[in-house]
């Protein structure tokens, strides 16, 4: 068999399974959805990494004391929605920006297996549809509980909250104030301090 090293010996059309995903010898990161490529895109730009930074550093201050763990990518996130956990089985692995796990059971040194509490995507220009649709979709079926947007080019937050097997939009924040998190009764973050660059 071919060791695969590069992203164009892989074949767009063909299923992938996570245990294919591991055998992979090259530097892009890729994601899988259903066992479908999703292909990978640009290195994140400075203004993504900057607010990607910000929202690390202030929940890790935030959770210290918690029993949740926060990650960021890259962290593979292997969700499944029944059967076995096999690698065989897993169909779907993706990289959230940020990812908020309370059950600490999930965890292992390969990532998360299983849906986080909370994960937070940072829009990229030109990769609306990517967080908006494809990984809406996929995190709602998943089961993650809340699941925040951010987009960079007009200040907003939109954050949704897991009710029953449908998102709801809880609010969006376009403006200085509180955005509370809704998985974490009590923490709040700060708009100012994440688009402190307006």
């Amino acid at each position: 068999m071919t060791p695969i090293t590069n992203f164009s010996q892989l074949d767009p059309n063909q299923t992938y399974t996570y245990a294919d995903y591991l055998t992979w010898k090259f530097d892009e990161f890729v994601e899988l959805v259903k066992g479908r490529l999703l292909r990978p895109m640009a290195g994140p730009s400075r203004r993504h990494q900057r607010y990607s930074t910000k929202f690390l550093r202030r929940l890790l201050a935030s959770l210290d004391d918690k029993t949740c763990q926060v990650y960021h990518a890259p962290f593979d996130v292997r969700l499944t929605t029944g059967g076995a956990n096999g690698d065989e089985q897993i169909l779907t692995v993706v990289q959230p920006d940020i990812s908020v796990i309370c059950d600490l059971g999930k965890l292992d040194d390969r990532g998360c297996l299983g849906p986080p509490d909370w994960i937070i995507e940072i829009v990229s220009p030109g990769n609306t549809s990517h967080d908006t649709r494809t990984k809406f979709d996929l995190y709602e079926e998943s089961g993650v509980r809340e699941y925040w947007i951010v987009f960079p080019g007009v200040n907003t937050v939109a954050a949704y909250v897991l009710e029953g097997e449908r998102y709801r939009l809880a609010a969006e924040y376009a403006q200085p104030g509180s955005i509370p998190v809704y998985t974490q009764p009590g923490l709040t973050l700060e708009w100012a301090d994440i688009f402190d660059d307006v």
